[in-house]
């Protein structure tokens, strides 16, 4: 589903090089956990892949499905089933929640020449993918994230995922900052979209998410490269001696 071939890639301001020869694949049906110390590019490698522009890739591509996505704007590569879930979500002042979910999903709709929903259908499907996460429907008539928790703002993350049922999902630290109830209610809304034509990529610092999304192959990046791939026991031998070796063992 994905294959990441030498990808270079800078900060578009200042021209630092963040992404040097990354190379890594994901199949469908699969969940990939990217870990790494701090700056080794794990959060620009999601940003790249939902297509920010601050970053300009200057080698290497990306495929998805067979097909370079470098050239597609952000909405285009949504369109197409790329979801980026933020490790810190935005607030959208003046936006309710439930009319952002409404033109995310019906735009999504119109770009697959499908027809929009009708507003009873929208309403069931919030209801249930919100009842899945334990929210209550009330904050969905709120701003989108204003005055939400940080676990009610990654909720609402997975919930704009579980409506939008993409084929891609990359979450960037999505357990940062949620409490162990939260973690769960979380990881058990990623675990439901677990299918053999989805693949998920999960950044995470801790072994703690991936006790609860269990990993199909996990990636240690560092200094923009993937170092050293593995099964879901290297996260367990991570979490227990760090990543001071495994750098020694590439440098």
């Amino acid at each position: 589903m994905l294959e990441i071939r030498n990808l270079h890639a800078r900060i578009a301001e200042d021209g630092t090089e963040i992404i040097r020869g990354l190379n890594l694949t994901v199949k469908a049906g699969e969940v990939a956990a990217i870990m790494g110390p701090n700056g080794s590019g794990k959060s620009t490698l999601s940003y790249i892949l939902a297509g920010r522009d601050d970053y300009e890739v200057t080698e290497g591509d990306i495929l998805y499905n067979g097909e370079s996505i470098l050239e597609l704007d952000p909405s285009e590569r949504a369109a197409k089933g790329i979801f980026l879930a933020f490790q810190y979500p935005m607030e959208i002042p003046g936006v309710a929640t439930m009319e952002f979910l409404k033109v995310a999903l019906n735009s999504q709709r119109k770009a697959r020449g499908e027809e929009p929903l009708k507003i009873p259908e929208f309403l069931s499907r919030v209801k249930t993918a919100a009842s899945s996460l334990d929210m209550d429907i009330g904050m969905l008539k709120r701003p989108l994230n204003v005055g939400f928790s940080g676990g009610e703002k990654k909720r609402a993350e997975i919930l704009q995922m579980k409506l939008l049922e993409p084929k891609l999902c990359v979450l960037d630290e999505t357990d940062s900052g949620l409490d162990i109830d939260a973690l769960k209610i979380v990881a058990d809304g990623v675990n439901a979209l677990r299918s053999p034509d989805r693949a998920v990529i999960v950044i995470t610092h801790y072994q703690r998410l991936l006790d609860y999304i269990v990993p199909d192959s996990v990636h240690v990046l560092y200094k923009g490269q993937v170092i050293k791939s593995g099964d879901k026991d290297l996260a367990l031998r991570l979490e227990e001696n760090g990543y001071a070796n495994i750098i020694g063992e590439a440098a």
